[in-house]
């Protein structure tokens, strides 16, 4: 792996996880001592970042972590709805038994956290539910489609609303997963592109409630 591969991807992970929060600015520098590695492979992940909506970067201005207002999270719903349950259509074709097991694993580790109310569940709820999103993605077949997923999946992972989720919302969200593996493994896509819209409407509800003050929710 090139260095700044390694770069964007410990980078990635540390702003996923929480290590770097919103808003926060983003020294080559000190990320690059951080990383045990040179700055320009740092620049270089800040740029690759800022395509995927994690990070705002400008030549004059530096880095940050980016800072999604409602509007954008808006959009980003709006896309991940038009993707994600393209994706699950797709993937209803090309599932093999092994893509089930492991799609099964992952929608019952998520089950078995969803009682998480701890930071620690959280974040576990959070890398499996990523790992589940981006193996539709790659099932799916389409190299087109698993990039442009990556990207909204991020910022979207980037908002933590699953914090603000209550117990029901997260049991809800975790049986979506379920029913998602069912519907692949029945091969019916038109019924797996409905769980994954409905699963993904009920997100943007949630966390655009919670932007507002509102209502808590699940993704």
């Amino acid at each position: 792996m090139a260095q700044f591969e390694d770069a964007v991807e410990r980078l990635r992970r540390g702003i996923l996880d929480g290590q770097y929060q919103p808003g926060e600015k983003l020294s080559a520098a000190t990320v690059a001592d951080a990383l045990g590695m040179s700055r320009t492979p740092v620049r270089e992940a800040f740029r690759i970042l800022s395509k995927e909506g994690l990070v705002e970067f400008s030549a004059n201005r530096g880095a940050r972590v980016a800072i999604l207002d409602l509007s954008e999270l808006e959009s980003i719903f709006e896309t991940r709805v038009a993707l994600e349950s393209t994706a699950c259509r797709l993937a209803a074709e090309h599932v093999t038994d092994d893509d089930l097991d492991e799609l099964q694993r992952l929608a019952e580790e998520i089950m078995t956290l969803s009682v998480a109310n701890d930071e620690a569940g959280l974040a576990l709820i959070e890398r499996a539910n990523s790992q589940f999103h981006t193996r539709i993605a790659e099932i799916a077949g389409s190299g087109a489609l698993a990039a442009a997923m990556s990207g909204t999946v991020h910022a979207a992972i980037l908002t933590r609303t699953r914090q603000a989720y209550d117990p029901q919302a997260r049991l809800r969200s975790a049986r979506h997963h379920l029913e998602i593996v069912e519907a692949l493994r029945a091969g019916d896509g038109q019924w797996a592109q409905a769980v994954m819209t409905s699963h993904l409407l009920a997100a943007r509800f949630a966390l655009l409630g919670a932007r507002r003050g509102g209502v808590d929710g699940s993704d």
